[in-house]
């Protein structure tokens, strides 16, 4: 899908109606006993880290979501039940935290955040980031919903005629129901007209990632078409997050301070000069200062055809994401006047396939270092970025808040974000992507303060398309801007355009 915020993803006028966990499913969370299944390492971080930041005065929303249309008229009751049947299917939607003996909200049941100023919370980090440790909080204990506990309210907000009014409703509203600090931390809308309508999901990031995001179109369309006709659909059977987070957290605390793993990561941070890496631009920051709002960028980078000229290209490298990552090499070279690009790669860590249509928060990171000699053409670029990839993927593997717990990296957060990223995706192949334009679906992310980059290269039918946040200063919109045009050129030259 098209990565973009709730303030461009084509908000139209209508008839606001919510779904929330109701009340009764809420009172049932509050009182039940803890779940021995354990926070990931990223969500445990993820919730220390939030908290952390609002005890230092910044508000810092971290939801992910999802938009797209549907036909209609629309069933709402039909609508409630694909989207109560979708929760029960991911059993971490209906999982929650409690803080155990310490102080702070931890994402209990029934706990609630202030709005206010607001961020993107990243993972866990190292001096100056997002961290896994930091403050005075105790133990998070899991606590898990049964399906038949799970109940939805429905409640119908009213009529928006301006769109404008609509997106900050639903923004104020989405940055309180699917707060870090509470639980239930998701919340689901519709923006309702005679001639169909518009969903609106959020979650808070500890629940999903944007492969997650990616698959929930397709999946609620066929639940509200069968309730429609009043089939049932069969059960489906889908890996739980729940347990994917008890099986990574056992393998991770397997490993000591003296692991392979912790030691590979400990070089790449010294030569990083003892942090994680950012994006090699002025960004026009003044160290120490406040944190500064962020902008958003998003367009459509090249078509389908050069695109796919782009894939032929790099194919016996790897193909269109080591490409990418090579492209961004040469340009950070030029407009950065780096001499080695490093910076950590996403992955995903869905490594069986129990987990391929699991929602969740699949992700790892790994280090990547590339050495931008003055003579480093594409295709060189491409050989070195595939030998880092090929070395290093397997590091994603091992939570990086477990890797910088064992290192030592105990500091407390004073940035929502771990580190930048170039992310790259070829979502062709995901259940519905070919109607993802006509059904005006976007992922949605919450665009607000930090002083990182974060790059997200999708590649969709109509070719590849480009999401970027980063500080709002003007020698980082100016960089930014260069850096993004100058992708293209290298993007379209490489492929012969």
């Amino acid at each position: 899908m098209r990565i973009t915020d709730i303030q461009r993803c084509e908000v139209r006028p209508g008839r606001l109606v919510e779904w929330t966990l109701s009340p009764a499913t809420v009172a049932t969370a509050a009182g039940l006993p803890d779940d021995t299944r354990p926070p990931a390492y990223i969500q445990e971080s993820h919730i220390r880290t939030a908290r952390v930041v609002r005890e230092d005065g910044l508000y810092v929303p971290t939801w992910l979501g999802a938009a797209f249309d549907l036909a209609g008229p629309v069933d709402l009751d039909a609508l409630q039940e694909a989207l109560r049947g979708w929760t029960l299917r991911h059993e971490t939607l209906r999982s929650g935290f409690r803080s155990a003996g310490g102080g702070g909200d931890s994402g209990g049941a029934g706990s609630s955040g202030d709005p206010g100023a607001s961020g993107s919370a990243g993972d866990s980090g190292v001096a100056g980031s997002s961290g896994a440790s930091g403050g005075s909080e105790g133990e998070l204990r899991r606590f898990t919903l049964d399906a038949a506990s799970v109940t939805l309210h429905r409640e119908v907000v009213g009529d928006f005629t301006d769109p404008d009014v609509l997106v900050r409703h639903l923004q104020d509203r989405f940055d309180v129901a699917a707060d870090a600090l509470c639980w239930p931390n998701l919340i689901y809308t519709a923006v309702v007209r005679d001639t169909g309508a518009s969903v609106y999901m959020a979650f808070d990031h500890s629940n999903v990632d944007a492969y997650s995001l990616h698959r929930i179109p397709a999946e609620i369309h066929e639940l509200y078409a069968a309730a429609v006709a009043g089939r049932t659909l069969p059960e489906a059977r889908v890996g739980s997050y729940v347990d994917f987070c008890e099986s990574e957290r056992a393998d991770a605390d397997r490993i000591g301070a003296d692991h392979e793993i912790v030691g590979r990561w400990r070089e790449f941070i010294r030569r990083c000069d003892g942090r994680l890496p950012s994006f090699p631009v002025d960004l026009g920051l003044t160290p120490g200062r406040v944190l500064p709002p962020q902008k958003l960028m998003r367009e459509p980078l090249v078509d389908a055809d050069t695109a796919a000229a782009f894939e032929a290209r790099c194919r016996r490298y790897g193909g269109s994401g080591i490409g990418v990552l090579a492209a961004t090499a040469l340009v950070l070279r030029e407009i950065g006047e780096t001499e080695v690009y490093r910076t950590v790669l996403p992955f995903h860590t869905r490594a069986k396939s129990r987990w391929s249509e699991s929602v969740g928060w699949y992700v790892g990171g790994a280090p990547i270092e590339v050495a931008l000699e003055p003579g480093l053409d594409f295709t060189g670029a491409l050989a070195a970025v595939r030998a880092e990839v090929h070395a290093n993927r397997a590091l994603a593997r091992m939570p990086m808040a477990r890797v910088l717990r064992l290192l030592g990296a105990d500091f407390r957060p004073t940035s929502p974000d771990l580190y930048s990223i170039v992310s790259y995706v070829d979502a062709r192949g995901l259940p519905g992507a070919e109607r993802w334009a006509e059904q005006s679906a976007y992922a949605l992310i919450r665009v607000s303060y930090g002083d990182q980059v974060c790059v997200w290269v999708n590649r969709l039918h109509e070719g590849l398309w480009l999401a970027s946040r980063y500080p709002d200063t003007d020698v980082a919109q100016k960089n930014m801007r260069l850096y993004v045009e100058r992708l293209r050129d290298v993007i379209t030259e490489v492929s012969g355009g």
